[in-house]
């Protein structure tokens, strides 16, 4: 008897898993603008930089498809930050990665020094803190947390003495595309005060 009143008990508890489930993506694939306060949904613009399209993606987890170039190369999941980065890199850098595939997280390597080439990724590679200062258009990456276990990356938009700003793709259903943080210069190093962030990747100079 005991058993059959815990198995009620455990599918209650799923089917409300799964109801709540829908009924957050039906909230969340229509919501306000934290900016603007205009109604977006899934897959509209909700900013851009240097051109390149910040789509709205509601949940953090929602994944409607790759996107990938006419010649097959892969961008990411629409609409997750890695596809921003990467879309942003392959538009306005004119730039194609080694390794196109990752989580947000795996875009920095802790075993490459301060100021090297990262090889999966073609790009110069910066700890936090670091002997160069960050820089517009650097790809900043932040560490996975307890409630993000694939981390997060996003293109740093503006940079001044003493902080920076981000802009990113999904970052939850009712954040701002747009963020700042702190930067200090501590001991010959630049800090950017975020305790997730990892560090910055940059495109070399050709």
């Amino acid at each position: 008897m005991k058993k059959i009143k815990y198995l009620i008990i455990l599918l209650i508890l799923i089917l409300v898993g799964i109801i709540g489930n829908r009924i957050y993506i039906k909230i969340t694939s229509t919501t306000s603008d934290p900016t603007t306060g205009e109604k977006v949904k899934i897959g509209d613009k909700v900013d851009s930089f240097n051109d390149v399209i910040v789509y709205y993606n509601g949940p953090v987890s929602n994944v409607i498809g790759r996107n990938t170039t006419s010649s097959g190369y892969n961008l990411g999941l629409k609409y997750q930050c890695v596809e921003f980065v990467k879309r942003y890199y392959y538009e306005y850098l004119d730039h194609e990665m080694p390794d196109s595939y990752g989580h947000a997280k795996d875009f920095f390597d802790e075993n490459i020094p301060d100021g090297k080439m990262s090889p999966k990724r073609n790009l110069i590679q910066y700890s936090n803190p670091s002997i160069s200062k960050p820089e517009v258009s650097d790809l900043i990456v932040f560490g996975a947390t307890s409630y993000n276990r694939y981390g997060h990356v996003a293109i740093i938009s503006d940079v001044t003495e003493d902080e920076i700003e981000i802009i990113q793709q999904n970052p939850g259903p009712f954040a701002n595309s747009r963020e700042r943080y702190g930067l200090k210069m501590m001991e010959g190093k630049w800090e950017i005060q975020n305790k997730k962030t990892l560090g910055w990747l940059r495109k070399e100079n050709e």
